[in-house]
C-alpha cells in the first residue's frame, strides 16, 4: 500500500480559511474523491502550534493523505478523467501549487492507537518531514529510524499513536529526495502534544535521538486537525 503525502499552500490571496474550507468542502468532495483507484483520503488541516519545528516555518496549511493499493493503481488514477480534468485542473483555483511537496512512503505503524472510526475526530497530529544526518546512507536511516528513534520517540507521555514512513526507492532515481522520513504521532489536544514536546524525556532522549539520524536543518513539521474524506475504512 502506497501512503502519499501532498503538502499545499494556498494561492496568493486567499486566506488559511479560505483555502482550507475549500480544500476539505469543495476539492476534496467534488474532484479528488472521484477517483476511483483511492482507497482511503484524509485531509489534515493545519492548527496555529508553538512547537512547530522548521526555519523558515513551512508554508504549507494542510495535507492530504491518500492510499493506493499499488504503483500500477497509482499510475492509473493520474490517467483517469476525475484527475486529469477533475482534480488537477481545479488545484489553481485554491493552492499555490508552485509550492507543493508529494512524497510517496511505505509506512509503518508504531504504535496503532485506539480503533479509527471517527470522519472527524478531536484529537491533533504532529507531522514532521526529516532528512536523514549527512553521511547516513539511506538504508542506516532506515534501520535506525525503526530501531533506534522510533521507540524513543513511541515513550513520549500522552502520546496515541505512532507511525513512521520512509520515502519510497522510486524518489531516488535521479537524485535525492526532498525528505527521506514522515513520522506522525498523536496527542488528545494541542495541550497535551505541547505538554509531551515540552517535557524533559523530550529533551533527554528523543531529541538526541533525532540528531542521531536526521539534519536538523532539515526537520520540518506542523499540527493539525484530520477531516477523513474517504474512509477511516478502506474503500474496496
Amino acid at each position: 500500500m502506497i501512503h502519499q503525502f501532498i503538502l499545499a499552500a494556498p494561492k496568493p490571496g486567499m486566506t488559511t480559511q479560505e483555502f482550507q474550507d475549500y480544500w476539505v468542502n469543495v476539492h476534496a468532495v467534488k474532484f479528488a474523491a472521484k477517483i476511483p483507484q483511492i482507497r482511503r483520503y484524509l485531509i489534515d488541516s493545519r492548527v496555529p502550534f508553538d512547537g512547530d519545528r522548521g526555519r523558515p516555518p513551512l508554508p504549507h496549511q494542510g495535507i492530504a493523505e491518500i492510499w493506493l493499493a499499488s504503483d500500477e493503481e497509482q499510475l492509473a488514477s493520474l490517467q483517469t478523467e476525475e484527475f486529469l480534468h477533475g482534480a488537477r485542473l481545479d488545484e489553481p483555483n485554491w493552492a499555490a501549487f508552485w509550492a507543493t511537496i508529494v512524497l510517496d512512503t511505505d509506512a509503518h505503524e508504531i504504535v496503532p492507537g485506539p480503533p479509527l472510526t471517527d470522519t472527524a475526530p478531536s484529537w491533533v497530529k504532529v507531522t514532521t518531514l526529516m532528512k536523514r544526518k549527512p553521511g547516513l546512507s539511506l538504508a542506516d536511516h532506515r534501520r535506525r529510524t525503526l530501531e533506534d528513534y522510533a521507540p524513543v520517540v513511541s515513550g513520549l507521555p500522552g502520546l496515541r499513536r505512532h507511525l513512521h514512513a520512509h520515502t519510497r526507492d522510486g524518489y531516488y532515481t535521479f537524485g535525492e529526495a526532498s525528505f527521506d522520513s514522515v513520522e506522525q504521532i498523536w496527542f488528545d489536544d494541542l495541550a497535551a502534544a505541547a505538554e509531551a514536546l515540552a517535557a524533559p524525556y523530550y529533551a533527554d532522549q528523543v531529541a538526541p535521538a533525532l540528531d542521531a539520524v536526521a539534519d536538523p536543518a532539515h526537520v520540518f513539521s506542523l499540527a493539525a486537525r484530520e477531516n477523513w474524506i474517504i474512509g477511516p475504512q478502506e474503500k474496496r
